[in-house]
């Protein structure tokens, strides 16, 4: 049963939350914006409403949550006084508050999300490391938990490039994930990810240490402008398909994208290279071959614009011993976060998607400052 101090606590967590994020005006701010929406030429340039419609649905997005946060502890108030007359149980009031608690922690951690690139999809890359087919099985159960977070929250997932193992797992994916503040929450998963179990495939029975790393890249869309050159451009094709038979696909609709990328700040000359066969229709791998482009030039503009970017890419370390940034023990039951030091003994729903207590811990931590 909940106490009056923890009531208490909530109401003036609702109250803090209602002035830092600034409620009041944005409902002044979003009956502005909807008034634009109602001129007669509004969607003349579509490309230019749909942006305005989208900076609505954010305001509307802050105010509605907000609102239902402050519906919940009127409810939690009265339930509190139904309960003297037997109205209500102490579980009922129990399960009220956890859920009360649980959207305000939510709405507290989006709101560390400020950057620019935070409200973006991901493009997240999973490479495994030196150790053959027990690591290559270690990326593929990486890829699944990562698939599996983005379906609890609904998000659109697509593999825009698997290159499978030799014997058993992967050796690399590529994984679009699109929805609000995807690459927000995801950053915190970029680095190095080690394993440690009894293999299943060491015959006798040994403990072994994998590695795989993990790379993400803000999912850039339409609203975000970045110049490609086309005279840096060329292409490949190449057949696309599985190990063989029925899933050889017999026209070359994997496509090769070759970029001669010259950095505007240093000089320095690099070959990004990325394959897509996500679909077997050629020009829709070269649409998505292109936007993955346009998200990695995005990532290196904001690594020369934001400090935190360079951060980043200092921790993107080789993939062995003393550079993970997470460790998951199976027999011990126990993944462990180094940065932050949170840990968990539910090795199984971690690995089922439920990271989101290690992506709030690395948020509280750190949200400060990136945001410098």
């Amino acid at each position: 049963m909940i106490t009056q101090e923890q009531l208490k606590e909530t109401l003036e967590r609702t109250e803090a939350l209602r002035r830092y994020l600034d409620i009041d005006g944005k409902k002044i701010e979003v009956e502005e914006e909807e008034l634009h929406t109602h001129v007669a030429d509004f969607w003349e340039d579509q490309k230019k409403a749909e942006a305005q419609m989208r900076k609505i649905k954010g305001l509307h997005y802050w105010i509605d949550s907000y609102t239902s946060i402050e519906k919940q502890v009127e409810e939690l108030q009265l339930a509190l006084e139904f309960l003297k007359d037997g109205l209500v149980s102490e579980e009922e009031i129990d399960q009220g508050y956890a859920r009360l608690t649980a959207d305000i922690e939510n709405l507290e951690l989006r709101n560390m999300l400020r950057r620019e690139e935070d409200k973006l999809g991901v493009v997240l890359k999973i490479n495994s490391g030196a150790g053959g087919t027990e690591s290559q099985d270690w990326a593929q159960m990486l890829m699944r938990l990562y698939l599996r977070w983005a379906e609890k929250h609904g998000y659109k997932t697509s593999i825009a490039q698997l290159l499978e193992g030799d014997d058993a797992g992967i050796k690399s994916v590529t994984i679009n994930i699109e929805g609000d503040y995807a690459y927000g929450y995801l950053k915190s998963e970029n680095g190095v990810h080690r394993l440690v179990r009894v293999s299943p495939y060491n015959a006798q029975g040994k403990r072994m240490t994998s590695f795989a790393s993990v790379f993400v890249t803000p999912l850039v869309d339409d609203t975000i402008e970045i110049h490609v050159s086309p005279a840096a451009v060329s292409w490949d094709t190449f057949r696309s398909g599985g190990a063989g038979g029925q899933n050889v696909n017999k026209v070359e609709s994997g496509v090769r994208l070759r970029y001669q990328y010259k950095d505007p700040y240093t000089g320095e000359e690099e070959e990004i290279l990325i394959e897509n066969t996500e679909t077997r229709d050629q020009p829709k791998n070269k649409e998505n071959a292109m936007r993955q482009l346009r998200s990695i030039l995005y990532e290196k503009e904001l690594q020369h614009r934001m400090a935190e970017q360079a951060k980043v890419e200092a921790g993107k370390k080789k993939i062995e011993w003393g550079s993970q940034i997470r460790s998951y023990v199976f027999d011990d039951r126990r993944v462990k976060d180094h940065r932050t030091n949170y840990q968990t003994s539910n090795v199984g729903a971690v690995m089922d998607g439920d990271i989101d207590d290690f992506i709030k811990a690395y948020l509280m931590e750190f949200a400060a400052t990136l945001d410098e």
